[in-house]
């Protein structure tokens, strides 16, 4: 990456030195794209390089530090620990992270999305508008599935880009968001919606060995119609079919915030004998996923995979479990863009896929004020490594016939 875009990049003089900020929420993943960072510049090598507009270009370490103190009645401060005068500032938060705790009048409360998101506004006020740019990297977009109106319902989403937006906020990036749509609550900021598509079919043709990448083999479902452009995208690069399940819900009733699931009917191709991969932005409680999976299996699929950017598991693993147990579901793979619980990594179902390298180089890009549209199509890259697997394969199976024959 570094010897490919290195002559781009230093051309274009940085906006600002840059300053990666990772809240406590998403500190492991902040620590790896801060080593990305630190390694592709630190091999770069230009005559600009000493020049005062690359000033501190080439640091072991691009994170400033930050703490949040807690009062006992739950009350907060943000303090920025180095100063940010003049910086490019990527803040990064997590508002899924469940895992933290703070005391509460001598209750331990586990942080809420509201907390989170409270947390990033106290440390953008922290910088008192010295910085010279404010970029939010946010992978799940704080209260995503609130974002329309269908009665007398909150627009929780818009006001919280309105709220970033009057802070200061220049850029806004997030990943497979719900309903991207909502970018019109800030039609002059930047909205960046990034796919996770190249990363996740990187990680299944790695970790999937056997697959027969074509319409007979092969085929993608959305499941429901919300994720059909999602599902798409993948079939129309990977060059196979794709079926979607509609839901059929119970209006009449409201159960946990929403109308209950009566039935999934299936609308595509016959999908007897292939492969199957489920695309969807999220695993919430799992109940819908693993319904959908039993339903292509009683179709007789071969095998049934997931991939959802965010395993956010809310129910716990005990049905995703049973499901691999039983043969109803082969694999699942997610992000590590929001926090994954370490017992996780146990399961034999389980792939994670890694964004912190994609994260760091559309950092790098945006520092240098370089497009990043060459970053996000990634139908050429997805194109090469299909072409690579399928070679791949087609010499282990002319490798299999030789050894029949002798």
């Amino acid at each position: 990456m570094a010897d490919s875009r290195t002559s781009e990049f230093i051309e274009r003089i940085p906006v600002g030195p840059l300053a990666l900020m990772p809240l406590e929420s998403i500190r492991p993943l902040g620590e790896k794209v801060n080593a990305y960072l630190s390694q592709w510049r630190s091999e770069r090598e230009s005559e600009h390089k000493k020049t005062i507009a690359f000033n501190g270009y080439q640091k072991d370490s691009y994170i400033v530090e930050t703490k949040v103190s807690r009062f006992g009645t739950g009350e907060a401060k943000a303090n920025i620990l180095e100063t940010v005068r003049g910086v490019d500032l990527y803040l990064m938060v997590d508002v899924m992270n469940y895992s933290m705790t703070y005391s509460m009048f001598g209750q331990i409360n586990h942080m809420s999305p509201d907390d989170h998101y409270s947390d990033l506004k106290r440390v953008i006020a922290a910088t008192t508008g010295k910085a010279k740019r404010i970029n939010v990297i946010m992978p799940f977009m704080y209260e995503s599935r609130q974002h329309k109106r269908t009665g007398r319902e909150s627009l929780d989403c818009a006001m919280m880009l309105q709220e970033l937006h009057s802070m200061g906020v220049t850029n806004f990036i997030t990943f497979d968001a719900h309903d991207p749509r909502v970018m019109n609550a800030i039609p002059q900021d930047s909205f960046d919606n990034i796919s996770c598509s190249y990363q996740f079919i990187k990680s299944i043709l790695k970790n999937v060995q056997d697959l027969d990448i074509d319409k007979e083999h092969m085929m993608i479902i959305s499941p429901d119609e919300g994720g059909m452009g999602r599902a798409i995208y993948y079939a129309n690069v990977l060059g196979i079919d794709m079926g979607m399940f509609y839901k059929r819900r119970d209006y009449s009733r409201v159960v946990d915030g929403r109308n209950p699931i009566v039935a999934h009917e299936f609308l595509g191709a016959n999908v007897e004998g292939k492969d199957v991969f489920i695309i969807d932005d999220m695993i919430s409680s799992g109940e819908s996923l693993i319904d959908t999976a039993k339903e292509l299996k009683a179709r007789k699929a071969k095998r049934v995979f997931a991939c959802c950017t965010f395993g956010l598991f809310t129910s716990g693993f005990n049905k995703f479990d049973e499901a691999y147990a039983n043969g109803s579901l082969d694999g699942v793979f997610t992000t590590n863009l929001i926090y994954q619980q370490p017992e996780l990594f146990t399961k034999k179902w389980y792939h994670s896929v890694d964004m912190s390298k994609y994260i760091a180089l559309i950092i790098d890009s945006l520092n240098h004020d370089a497009s990043i549209s060459p970053i996000i199509d990634t139908s050429y890259k997805i194109n090469d490594k299909l072409k690579a697997y399928k070679e791949h394969r087609s010499g282990m199976n002319k490798q299999m016939e030789l050894n029949l024959d002798k």
